[in-house]
């Protein structure tokens, strides 16, 4: 599957466009090292996302069954609370939130909140949603930006979840922030945000529309619906804008924002192994 093409011409992983496999640079739009080296063609059959897709719905169901396993199901909780994990397995695995990044200084919990699910129907849709839009990010720019606009707008999601857990606990519900908060919700209003800003950037009004659509629709949900965290919302979807803009769709994606990709991804594993291998105190949950 992944065997190197040493010759011939391969299609540029940034532009599309043929390039010889040995070109230290497309002719057309600029990318360095166009064909990686000869593996582009065997990156390009992982689709858009270069499997970001599976890594991340594979890991999601990985987590969710290891926070079921270790720490049991959480009583109660009625249709949208089915098959929830308890509390402390929620913290000992990376859950982010007011408690475990204030009070346990648990900060890098903003990186692996978003790999851990409350529940069967809380996993279910949003891996249904990221399924949807990750592959859609990944073609507009570029597999590896769409990486890093998913990871960095996971961070401030929760870090303005977290913030509003400690600062804003005596506002009343759906506006008082999160004790303790898990879903990749907060990514996935990134990518959001990311085709809002697409849409302005390039014209597109269709893009532009249906991610402003889809962010509202949701949004109002979280508004209505118990146990939302609208801050990790808002803030997702404000990452993911600010991190778009940043990134710039109109321009080739280059070999660096692959590198920084995987960085981001290597950085999430070892939060949640940070999580699972520091001590905290019980009394969190209770």
């Amino acid at each position: 599957m992944f065997k190197r093409q040493t010759s011939g011409s391969v299609v540029c992983v940034s532009c599309g466009y043929l390039v010889g496999v040995k070109d230290d640079r497309c002719y057309h739009c600029g990318r360095r090292n166009p064909a990686l080296f000869g593996f582009a063609p065997a990156l390009r059959s992982l689709g858009h996302d270069l499997g970001f897709v599976p890594f991340v719905t594979g890991l999601c169901f990985v987590m969710f069954a290891v926070t079921l396993i270790t720490g049991g199901v959480h009583p109660g909780g009625g249709l949208f609370g089915f098959l929830s994990p308890s509390c402390s397995s929620l913290v000992r695995f990376g859950g982010a939130g007011a408690l475990p990044v204030f009070y346990e200084g648990r900060w890098w919990t903003l990186l692996s909140a978003g790999w851990l699910h409350g529940g069967l129907l809380h996993i279910a849709f949003n891996v249904m949603w990221i399924r949807q839009l990750a592959p859609d990010v990944g073609e507009l720019y570029g597999p590896g930006r769409m990486v890093i606009i998913y990871t960095a707008a996971g961070v401030v999601g929760f870090a303005a979840s977290s913030l509003a857990g400690q600062y804003l606990s005596f506002w009343p519900p759906p506006f008082g922030g999160a004790p303790l908060t898990v879903g990749a919700s907060a990514p996935i209003f990134g990518l959001m945000g990311a085709l809002v800003y697409y849409g302005r950037r390039t014209g597109s009004r269709h893009v532009h529309s249906q991610a402003v659509s889809m962010a509202g629709m949701v949004f109002v949900m979280g508004l209505i619906l118990p146990g939302v965290d609208n801050y990790a919302h808002a803030g997702g979807f404000v990452g993911g804008y600010l991190v778009g803009r940043l990134l710039d769709p109109l321009k080739p994606e280059q070999i660096n924002h692959i590198a920084l990709a995987v960085v981001c991804l290597v950085v999430t594993v070892l939060a949640i192994a940070a999580s699972a291998f520091t001590p905290f105190d019980p009394r969190l949950c209770y």
